[in-house]
């Protein structure tokens, strides 16, 4: 099973990326946002003792799965009853991208952190991510992701941080069955999730002033939710892993 079945064969592919905080830290760093920030490891999502490790606020969680029948299964359910997203401008309640290029969940999933929420003022005048962000904004879906396929300082970078990684990179023309998702809380307090394969953003609630990404409430919206849905889908493989955007303390 490919990662992402809906993007034709013959559009540009990128080297997938390892789900490696260092490969996605050095990856947004390269792009615009600064130091400050980065990507932690979540060991666990239930032992306080192993969540007091990750730093704190969470502005974004980045979820990778092996795409499973019952994750296909839930997600055409789901997207079935919902319109095309035609969002544009800035009065989106947040910025999502449409995936048109092979082997770039990561990257998208990546994007979609970094783009919204606290995380976004955070991004570095003058960089590569600010002029992505400045010219997709007013873009409509297919649009942007044209932007995307176009952007030779994303491509640049993507491959920059695919040679990195404690294990070999499969091929950019390889079928991988890793994908990743993003839940994000938005400027607007809601807690998005967030996947350049679906028809657009997924609103999966509100969270509170003092609740992150990581909180309890986000949790159960998002990664748990996630969970819940493979287990009762009679799935025996819940392998998954997570990483949190957050302050990276030396």
């Amino acid at each position: 099973m490919t990662e992402s079945p809906d993007v034709p064969k013959n559009n540009k592919a990128f080297v997938p990326l390892e789900n490696n905080p260092e490969v996605m830290s050095h990856l947004v760093h390269q792009l615009g946002l600064p130091p400050s920030l980065g990507f932690t490891d979540v060991y666990s999502i239930d032992e306080p003792d192993l969540l007091a490790f990750v730093p704190r606020p969470s502005h974004a969680l980045l979820l990778v799965f092996p795409v499973s029948k019952t994750y296909e299964s839930s997600r055409i359910a789901e997207d079935s009853g919902l319109a095309e997203y035609s969002g544009s401008g800035p009065n989106e309640p947040v910025l999502w991208f449409k995936q048109t290029i092979r082997n770039a969940c990561g990257l998208i999933g990546l994007l979609h952190a970094v783009s919204n929420g606290e995380a976004r003022r955070h991004v570095l005048p003058g960089s590569d991510l600010e002029a992505l962000l400045k010219d997709a904004e007013p873009l409509e879906p297919i649009e942007r992701a044209d932007l995307l396929y176009e952007s030779k300082a994303l491509e640049s970078a993507h491959a920059d941080a695919a040679k990195l990684g404690d294990t070999k990179a499969p091929g950019a023309e390889d079928d991988v069955d890793l994908h990743f998702v993003a839940f994000v809380k938005g400027a607007d307090g809601r807690l998005w999730e967030l996947d350049g394969r679906r028809k657009g953003p997924l609103e999966r609630g509100v969270l509170g002033d003092d609740e992150d990404a990581l909180s309890p409430k986000a949790l159960e919206l998002g990664v748990r939710r996630f969970l819940k849905i493979e287990a009762n889908g009679g799935n025996p493989d819940l392998r998954f892993s997570l990483v949190s955007l957050g302050a990276v303390f030396d």
